[in-house]
């Protein structure tokens, strides 16, 4: 009887695992086609064929939507790994100098910026409208982004030291400042440079701002 219960515990895991892939992919298309305010959960539940109660039950109401699609593509997959403990955040941590490790922090940048900027910028013009939960949403992202910059900040200061008369307060601010997504639509899509280019520019422009031409480099 406890083997036929561990069965069908893990059966029901693996069916709302299933189901919450499905919700966030037709969402995430929703969103995209038709803006936050366009989409409804009948219209994701319909996309992702189940029951509007089966999103609130599995992931809950369109902002928790929003956000749980944004994790996703933050992330870049849906594996249950701490962020922290992902190949490239490792690599950062261990980097050997100050330039790798913003060249690393570029292509992060990088990546990040290319799978949530289309989101981010919908959620933007739609939350001129003054909608609550896209402004909330909005305000979430960008406490994420000062948190990783001030983090990141303070590991550059702490592991290699800033450039001559830099503060660990400015360098945060200059790291939220370049890594955000208007910056990178404007240079990749408006001026037309292309990923690799943004990747090289942000790579070269922060450690030339954060640490200088000769610093940052471990003894």
């Amino acid at each position: 009887m406890a083997e036929k219960r561990r069965y069908s515990s893990a059966l029901r895991s693996e069916q709302t695992e299933l189901a919450r892939r499905r919700i966030l992919t037709a969402a995430g298309a929703l969103f995209l086609d038709r803006g936050y305010l366009g989409t409804t959960l009948a219209a994701i539940a319909t996309e992702a064929g189940v029951s509007v109660q089966t999103v609130y039950n599995v992931i809950g109401g369109k902002p928790a939507v929003l956000k749980a699609v944004y994790d996703v593509q933050l992330a870049g997959d849906d594996e249950p790994i701490p962020m922290v403990d992902r190949p490239i955040y490792q690599a950062i941590a261990k980097a050997p100098d100050a330039r790798q490790c913003l060249a690393l922090y570029a292509s992060l940048a990088r990546g990040i910026a290319e799978r949530t900027t289309p989101l981010i910028r919908m959620a933007r013009a739609q939350a001129a409208t003054g909608d609550r939960d896209l402004a909330e949403y909005l305000e979430t992202l960008d406490g994420e982004l000062d948190f990783g910059a001030r983090y990141m900040a303070g590991h550059l200061a702490g592991k290699y030291g800033l450039r001559e008369g830099l503060d660990t307060g400015t360098a945060a601010d200059i790291l939220w400042s370049l890594n955000g997504s208007d910056l990178a639509h404007r240079l990749v899509n408006e001026r037309g440079w292309g990923w690799d280019r943004y990747e090289q520019w942000m790579a070269a422009t922060l450690a030339d701002l954060l640490v200088g031409q000769d610093a940052g480099r471990l003894e």
